[in-house]
């Protein structure tokens, strides 16, 4: 393949997107028992999420707009489930200032028409198929540089690390652009309290992709850009705008979200002993865990949506052009669906769906690659790190956010 000129670095190159994780998404150890009083004062109530929780507000969102959360599994459903009445119009003002026009940003009859070209290569047996060829790889290349310590921090040695190194090889990115592009990545979802470097970062992955689609276009190779840069809607290729915001987004969704999945389902297994043991033993109940995991502290608490006509949910009315906080992480804890859902448990036999990975036709397209890479990393910790427990010297993991859920260490020995 040809060259393509390195992605540029942030005019202040000081700047750390990573150090702005908790002013964007809160520090919140336990969100959770707040959640609860809300959900039980009502299942719908008047506010912005952010505001509630004691977060600075989003300053991408309109002047003077209203703000409703939606708390109960029941509203949460009903929303995610009729995208005419509460539309994604909503992301247009925040993930549109990164991402462009981003599926994301889209309602039918567009969405749809893009999705299917989209979601074509996220279909199960392609995710599969990449379970061996990217997957297992970039697993065992990071373990290599800790499994013959004998301890580790699980999240800066391999969690933070693991899916934005599949993407790098999804997409073909040269090595030497690896570090930058990880920033720029990450950089994005900082919009809502720091639109410059948010719409940097966007501005200058933009300019990146360009060329690298185009390159692809000139030089097609096997990975990701080259398949859909020669992919068709109606007998043409992807708009290139839509193209180059799913490329922006692709960054965050698949990467930022596994790493924070991933290292849920750790500490949590890490804090549950007897939880891990029965994985050792039985590597069937990996699936059952996961879901679990993402359950009871799935790594995206809120979803956003947009009132295209007034409507009444829970018993309140919600006039057109309200913006609706839709706080999946509450009716993933409402105790109406799973009893005693502050327990994480993964033999729980739960009645309903969760919504960690959303519902409706917006549903997150890399769910089963999500699931891939969290089965396979965890069985190649539990394969290759005997005795893995938390490292008793050093304190324990804590699941951090309000708005996005991570450890940001878990000290583990082994062997």
């Amino acid at each position: 393949m040809s060259a393509v000129s390195p992605i540029e670095e942030f005019d202040d190159p000081s700047f750390d997107p990573f150090l702005e994780d908790a002013l964007v998404f809160g520090e919140h150890l336990d969100p959770y028992p707040k959640l609860a009083g809300l959900r039980r004062e009502a299942s719908v109530l008047q506010g912005e999420y952010r505001v509630l929780m004691g977060l600075a507000p989003d300053v991408t969102s309109p002047a003077g707009a209203m703000h409703f959360c939606v708390l109960g599994y029941d509203e949460v459903a009903q929303v995610l489930g009729d995208p005419q009445t509460f539309t994604n119009h909503a992301y247009t003002y925040n993930l549109g200032i990164s991402f462009g026009r981003s599926i994301s940003t889209m309602d039918a009859p567009e969405h749809p028409r893009f999705r299917r070209i989209f979601q074509k290569a996220f279909l199960p047996q392609t995710v599969a198929a990449w379970g061996d060829e990217l997957v297992d790889p970039v697993v065992h290349e990071l373990m290599e540089a800790f499994v013959d310590r004998g301890e580790a921090d699980l999240v800066q040695a391999f969690t933070l690390h693991y899916p934005f190194r599949i993407i790098y090889r999804q997409l073909a990115l040269p090595p030497q652009d690896v570090a930058t592009f990880h920033k720029m990545a990450i950089a994005q979802t900082v919009v809502a309290v720091d639109v410059a470097h948010g719409t940097e970062a966007s501005r200058k992955l933009g300019i990146y992709f360009k060329n690298l689609v185009a390159d692809r276009r000139r030089n097609p190779g096997s990975d990701l850009v080259s398949a859909l840069a020669h992919a068709e809607v109606d007998g043409e290729h992807l708009p290139e705008d839509v193209l180059i915001s799913f490329l922006r987004q692709l960054v965050n969704a698949a990467g930022d979200t596994t790493y924070r999945a991933t290292s849920v389902l750790l500490s949590a297994l890490l804090r549950h002993p007897q939880q891990l043991e029965a994985i050792r033993q039985d590597r069937s109940l990996i699936p059952q865990a996961i879901e679990e995991a993402v359950r009871w502290d799935g790594p995206v608490l809120m979803q956003s949506r947009f009132a295209s006509k007034t409507v009444t949910l829970g018993g309140v009315e919600i006039p057109q052009g309200a913006f609706i906080d839709v706080i999946a992480g509450s009716a993933n804890r409402d105790e109406r669906k799973f009893p005693d859902p502050d327990r994480f448990d993964i033999f729980r036999k739960p009645q309903h769906r969760h919504f960690a990975f959303a519902f409706g036709p917006h549903v997150c397209i890399g769910q089963h690659l999500a699931r891939v890479e969290m089965t396979r990393a965890l069985n190649a910790l539990l394969d290759k790190l005997p005795n893995l427990r938390l490292d008793p010297d050093k304190p324990a993991p804590q699941i951090r956010g309000a708005m996005m859920r991570v450890p940001h260490s878990i000290h583990v020995k082994f062997g």
